[in-house]
Formats: structure tokens, sequence, C-alpha cells
């Protein structure tokens, strides 16, 4: 009982409390790139929980029966960035071919998630913050739910935007940016949600 209430504790507190685009900033790039049209939005979403998956179940093994036992911790990094260009390679090829309109929708924002530093930061935040495999994978899984979560209400902030008539000093990306930040303070809200229910 105790493991599944910290196992729901990782997954609540990474989806709303450390969102890792509205509350640590990983991830701006498809985020403000891709949040215009929501089936945009949700595919990339979509491939980025994928990829988080992959990469914290490839990853995590990598580091603690690899590098640990050779003392290697520090070539981590660059080992992580490696596994993941080949899963989003994947991704890539399988999107191409059996989802072509997604493929083409997502356009250069798909090879882009190689060098999201939202995937890498779950990676290695995962590390860091000494879970095991079970509760990285966990971890993974509502990072990546966060960040189809955050994608998917900016999706609909910006049709919103998109429809009024901001001054012309804001029109077009300082209105994004502020609308973001407007966004990301909503969220600042959960502050404390997690451990009022779960601890």
């Amino acid at each position: 009982m105790e493991m599944i209430k910290q196992l729901a504790f990782i997954l609540v507190s990474s989806v709303l409390v450390n969102n890792y685009v509205l509350s640590k900033f990983l991830g701006i790039c498809p985020f403000l790139g891709v949040s215009k049209k929501l089936d945009q939005a949700t595919g990339m979403g979509v491939a980025v929980i994928f990829v988080m998956l992959a990469a914290t179940a490839a990853t995590w093994p990598i580091y603690t029966y690899i590098l640990v036992p050779q003392k290697l911790e520090y070539m981590q990094t660059i080992v992580f960035i490696l596994v993941i260009a080949a899963l989003v390679q994947f991704v890539e090829i399988v999107l191409k071919k059996y989802i072509p309109a997604l493929h083409k929708s997502l356009g250069v924002y798909l090879p882009l998630i190689t060098t999201n530093c939202a995937v890498l930061g779950v990676a290695l935040n995962n590390i860091s913050d000494g879970y095991n495999f079970i509760e990285s994978m966990v971890s993974s899984l509502g990072c990546g739910l966060g960040f189809l979560l955050a994608m998917v209400i900016f999706s609909g902030v910006r049709s919103r935007v998109e429809q009024a008539d901001p001054p012309e000093s804001f029109k077009g990306l300082p209105i994004t940016l502020v609308s973001a930040a407007i966004v990301s303070l909503a969220f600042f809200g959960f502050a404390g949600v997690a451990e009022a229910l779960f601890l």
C-alpha cells in the first residue's frame, strides 16, 4: 500500500506540480512550435510520452548495470543523448510508414525531440532523484502526461489568442509568451496538492 501511495505521489507531482514544461521550463521549443493546432499538439505529446518511457526503460538499466559498475557515471549525458537519438529515429520511421499525415504535420519538430531537454531531463532526474526502475517509469509517464497536458491546454489558449485583437506590439510571439506565462502561473497553484493527497 505504501508503494502504491509513493507511485501515485510521483505520478501526480510529475503531471501537475513539477510539470517539465510549465514549472521547470524544459521542452519549450516544441511547446511553442507545435501548439498551434490541437492534433499536432496531441501527436507531439504522445510521441514525447513514448520517447520518455522508452528512454527511461533503456537508460536506467544502462546507467545502473553498465556505467556504475565500470565507474563511468560521468558518461551518462553522452550515453543518454545517443539512446534518445536512436529512439527518436525509430519513432520517426514508424510515423513516416504508418501515420504519414502526422509525420508531415510535425515536420522538423519530430527530430527535435532528440534535442528536447525535457526527455534528457527526465532520464537524468530519475537517476539523480534516486528512483528505482518502477519509480523511474512512473515518473517518466507522469512527465510525458504533463507534457501532453501542457501542449493540449496551450493549444486551446493559442486558438483563443489568435481570435483576439492584441495591441500591435503584442502580436505574434510576444502574446504567445505572455499566454504561456499565464498558463505556467496557473500550474503553480498545484503546489502542495500532491503532498496533501498522498503524504
